[in-house]
């Protein structure tokens, strides 16, 4: 069985989403030509000759074969979770008759390969912007002085400007991306008309020929290879921001022809003037035309950062979806396309910890030694858990998927490998943020699994807390009282709080639940659904669509009225539920994921603010739980 939902939510015109792909999905990659061969050719020696330039971009175009076009497009795209992408969505295709064991190891391993990716969400647009204004300093020495304050800056009005929506930013950038892709192929294209023989590179063998002829130390070429390929994760993390069948025209019919004639350019030019320090500038004349060059190579290169942002905002909401990450404040940016988010929590924390690193290294030379870990350890976890999804979810024999798994490792465990090396000079900075995600994910899992198992151990289900509900009452009073319910099963444990210890209830009481469909609107007809439970006890369930924010309040208002629930401000009172962590060491927990499960806990969007609850109808009934 296949993949189903291919393109769940697309209605935008075709041609305006291939646009939006290409000014926030390709950024990240499509600016790699700006150093990627120069640091292959600085890490290949002090004089590399033919045969290693040929071995350098045989090893780049090959790269882009198999890792982008093969293995993400026409392989690990197919596993779309309703149109999403992203390690997450393909966690959650894993079937639940997996094992508890098997599943606890799988879901880790997405949580690793999702925090490793915030890591380099967070040193992308550092570097893309440091770059982008170091090389305006370059073509204008008096410059050099702004490069930081400029950078942050800058830095801060991306990060503001997210909150217009992928779409609008993607329609605003996806021009420039256009210019900058038919600029560096056709540059590229003019360098290998004039040096046809370079397209020899495209044959494998000079890749083998490269490891033969420098053994082993020739495989740390590929630290520095790996940067053409480290825009890949994003392409499919940003999948239902545009759509499978956009990201992938794009890339085969424009970004991909553009990248190749660019590298090949690059080489060709080297090849005939082997004293050229940055064979990307190189490709125009010196003066007027260079300056333009380093202008539009800015613009790209703070796009660029744009990929892992939106990148970011999917795997956010997914994890949030999936239990491992707090409630936080998503707004839905388009109609058309419910991948399309924006996240403030997660935006200001990018922004915050880009603009950190500016501070810190100062220079993108320092932070180039950073990139590339965090990535390739991602690549090679959704190998790894794409494999599961085909083996468990479609039912592909081992035969066919092994094969499959062992060509997508090859890749990217050497990758991975190589970028080891680089630790210590920076490789450290996304791997230390990767790491605080994850502790954050994992605990933040835990704790929720401890509590729903601590509630459901001591509350009932709704037909067997009847009969208590009855011992433990001595009154019903007038009015109504609305009870927020995560489970349609069990009782919510504020209502036997409040029955336990108040030993009264309102004359009315609303069980409410909240459910989030995959359309952007939800008809009224279909809006709330009723039942009645008995002896005053109802249910109601309410159906929101992913651009829609009503206020719960106004939509139970409306059914109260349909069926005799009284309703007015002074009659209905809103009871939340609000754990407080004691932290004493005694729960299956320890005291130090303890507290960060408390502080998790605390800033988390509260209830009311999510779902339009007037603040002066709540009534939040603590309870105190020993994790």
């Amino acid at each position: 069985m296949q993949a189903q939902s291919p393109e769940v939510g697309h209605r935008s015109s075709f041609s305006l989403l291939c646009l939006g792909a290409l000014g926030v999905v390709f950024g990240d990659i499509g600016t790699s030509p700006l150093y990627t061969l120069r640091e292959c050719l600085h890490a290949s020696g002090e004089h590399p000759g033919a045969s290693e330039v040929y071995g350098i971009l045989s090893l780049i175009f090959w790269s882009l074969t198999m890792v982008v076009t093969i293995k993400y497009l026409a392989f690990i795209m197919k596993a779309d979770n309703k149109g999403e992408g992203g390690i997450f969505a393909l966690l959650a295709l894993v079937p639940k008759r997996a094992s508890k064991r098997s599943m606890s190891a799988i879901a880790i391993l997405a949580v690793v390969g999702a925090a490793l990716l915030y890591g380099d969400g967070t040193i992308t647009p550092a570097i893309s912007v440091l770059s982008a204004i170091e090389g305006v300093a370059l073509a204008k020495p008096s410059l050099e002085v702004l490069v930081i304050p400029l950078t942050c800056a800058i830095l801060i009005g991306l990060f503001l400007f997210q909150q217009r929506g992928t779409g609008t930013i993607g329609k605003l950038f996806g021009p420039i991306m256009v210019v900058w892709f038919a600029t560096i192929g056709g540059l590229g294209a003019y360098q290998v008309a004039q040096h046809p023989e370079i397209l020899r590179a495209l044959s494998p063998v000079w890749g083998v020929r490269y490891f033969v002829d420098h053994g082993v130390i020739g495989a740390l070429i590929l630290g520095s290879v790996v940067l053409a390929v480290t825009g890949g994760e994003a392409l499919y993390a940003d999948m239902g921001h545009f759509g499978r069948k956009p990201i992938r025209t794009v890339w085969i019919a424009f970004v991909m022809p553009a990248l190749v004639l660019a590298y090949f350019g690059q080489g060709a030019l080297w090849l005939s003037d082997p004293s050229i320090d940055n064979p990307f500038f190189a490709m125009v004349p010196a003066g007027g035309w260079s300056f333009a060059l380093v202008i539009l190579s800015s613009a790209a290169t703070v796009i660029a950062s744009q990929a892992l942002i939106s990148g970011a905002f999917s795997l956010t909401r997914q994890a949030m979806l999936l239990g491992y990450f707090p409630r936080v404040t998503i707004r839905h940016t388009s109609h058309a396309t419910e991948g399309q988010i924006y996240i403030p929590e997660i935006n200001w924390l990018l922004a915050g910890g880009c603009i950190m690193l500016v501070l810190a290294f100062r220079s993108s030379d320092k932070l180039a030694a950073a990139y590339g870990i965090a990535v390739t350890g991602t690549m090679a976890i959704t190998s790894v858990v794409y494999y599961i999804v085909t083996r468990e979810t479609w039912g592909w024999s081992r035969a066919r998927a092994l094969p499959l798994l062992v060509a997508f490792l090859s890749f990217d465990l050497a990758f991975f490998g190589a970028n080891l090396m680089k630790f210590l000079d920076g490789g450290y900075v996304p791997m230390l943020i990767g790491t605080g995600f994850i502790a954050a994910m994992l605990i933040w899992s835990r704790g929720r699994t401890l509590v729903v198992e601590q509630y459901t151990a001591k509350f009932p289900s709704v037909a067997d807390a009847m009969p208590a509900l009855d011992r433990m009452l001595v009154a019903r009073v007038p009015g109504t009282a609305v009870f927020l319910a995560s489970s349609l099963d069990h009782v919510p444990p504020s209502l036997m709080r409040v029955a336990e210890r108040g030993r009264t209830l309102h004359e009315h009481v609303v069980l409410l639940t909240v459910r989030n469909d995959d359309v952007p609107e939800v008809a009224d007809a279909h809006r709330a659904k009723y039942e009645a439970l008995g002896d005053n006890l109802h249910r109601v369930v309410i159906h929101l669509g992913y651009m829609e924010h009503p206020s719960v309040h106004d939509v139970l208002q409306r059914v109260a009225a349909e069926h005799g629930i009284p309703f007015g401000d002074a009659e209905v009172t809103y009871y939340l539920g609000r754990e407080t962590i004691l932290n004493t060491g005694a729960g299956r927990m320890s005291k130090v994921a303890e507290t960060l499960y408390s502080y998790l806990q605390r800033n988390a969007v509260a209830a009311d603010r999510a779902f339009g609850i007037p603040p002066a109808q709540v009534v939040e009934i603590g309870t105190q739980i020993d994790l």
